[in-house]
């Protein structure tokens, strides 16, 4: 029973939004965090991406008090799953994402969202962003609005085929040096609930810096950068002798934060590499191949009865290897999110947009240009 219910855990993870759309009805399309990136400008993106992930460090701050004073496992899964509850009670309230809602053809469901948007956020109803966006939809109806998506468009094109293959070995390799990390809190020869405790701490101000960086040198910098630390830091420790516990602790803490600091950025990051037709696909996809990474962390930690210092040597080499990958992928900030397909195949350049209805119009003037 106890992994009938993971699996379901990791379904609502990673499952594709068309199958939870079938089953649970059509507020169930994204996953919250790809919902949140698709509502908001090139502005606001970094405030959605790095903003939410702060919720998983403060609760894993939380996590090592419940689990000292709840020792029975039963309980404590009990304990840390019941919030889910919330979730599941807001899932109804979450709009669609409009962009997704356009892409797919639901013109008039996507006004409804965006007027309700509008209002909101008290603009006119009738503003020329939504005027832009009627404009839009009038354009994606002489296109093949029926057409249906699966992962095997992930790699039927050349440049999807590179970000796919990019995208999935980074987050195989960051998870399993993220994961490998967080597991080894008994290797430390400290308190476990002290360790994981002073882990979840430590993401706090990395997440902070991730938020200044992601503007100030881009998204590829920081994605590299934070990866190659946290190579040097399990590095640094392979030389540090087993019995000098705290000065091992110190570091493997630091490497924490910059594995915590890429995590933030992996999310963000590749979500916006992906267009919006393949977008919920590229991120199950990479879901996938992050947990894949976690399932082995554990294993990789039982090499130590082969050598003890071979976990950490493996660690180090996969969190290289994924910043040297992070370095083949292209830079978007300050850019639009694609669209298409065809959008990532023409290369997706160009500048900043000044407001939301500049990105709508820019949009629709690539499209009619491309149409020509």
């Amino acid at each position: 029973m106890f992994a009938v219910l993971r699996f379901f855990t990791g379904f609502c993870i990673t499952v594709n939004g068309e199958l939870l759309k079938m089953l649970l009805g059509d507020h169930s399309n994204d996953l919250y965090f790809l919902t949140g990136v698709e509502w908001v400008d090139v502005n606001h993106r970094k405030l959605v991406g790095v903003v939410d992930s702060f919720s998983w460090s403060i609760w894993n701050c939380v996590f090592p008090g419940i689990a000292y004073h709840v020792t029975d496992w039963r309980w404590l899964i009990l304990c840390v799953s019941s919030p889910l509850i919330l979730s599941i009670i807001t899932w109804r309230w979450m709009p669609e994402s409009a962009r997704w809602l356009i892409a797919n053809g639901k013109f008039e469901q996507a006004q409804i969202h965006l007027k309700k948007c509008a209002k909101m956020n008290g603009a006119e109803e009738s503003s020329p962003i939504l005027s832009i966006e009627v404009c839009i939809l009038q354009a994606q109806l002489n296109r093949k609005t029926d057409q249906t998506y699966s992962y095997l468009d992930l790699i039927r094109t050349p440049k999807m085929r590179k970000i796919a293959l990019s995208t999935g070995i980074l987050w195989f390799c960051l998870a399993t040096a993220y994961y490998g990390i967080s597991f080894n809190i008994q290797g430390l020869g400290l308190s476990i609930y002290l360790t994981q405790f002073v882990y979840s701490l430590i993401e706090l101000p990395a997440k902070g810096t991730v938020y200044y960086l992601l503007d100030k040198i881009g998204r590829r910098p920081t994605q590299m950068g934070a990866l190659l630390c946290a190579a040097i830091c399990l590095g640094i420790n392979l030389v540090i002798p087993k019995d000098l516990s705290v000065p091992r602790t110190v570091v493997a803490v630091i490497g924490k934060g910059f594995s915590s600091a890429s995590f933030s950025t992996v999310v963000l990051y590749c979500s916006e590499l992906y267009p919006t037709v393949l977008r919920q696909n590229g991120f199950g996809y990479n879901s996938f191949m992050g947990r894949l990474g976690v399932a082995l962390a554990p294993f990789i930690l039982l090499l130590d009865e082969v050598w003890e210092k071979l976990p950490q040597l493996v660690l180090c080499l996969l969190a290289l290897t994924g910043g040297l990958v992070a370095r083949t992928l292209s830079e978007t900030r300050n850019r639009f999110l694609p669209e298409t397909i065809e959008d990532i195949e023409q290369q997706w350049k160009n500048k900043k947009p000044t407001s939301v209805k500049q990105e709508f119009s820019h949009n629709y003037s690539v499209r009619n240009t491309s149409n020509d």
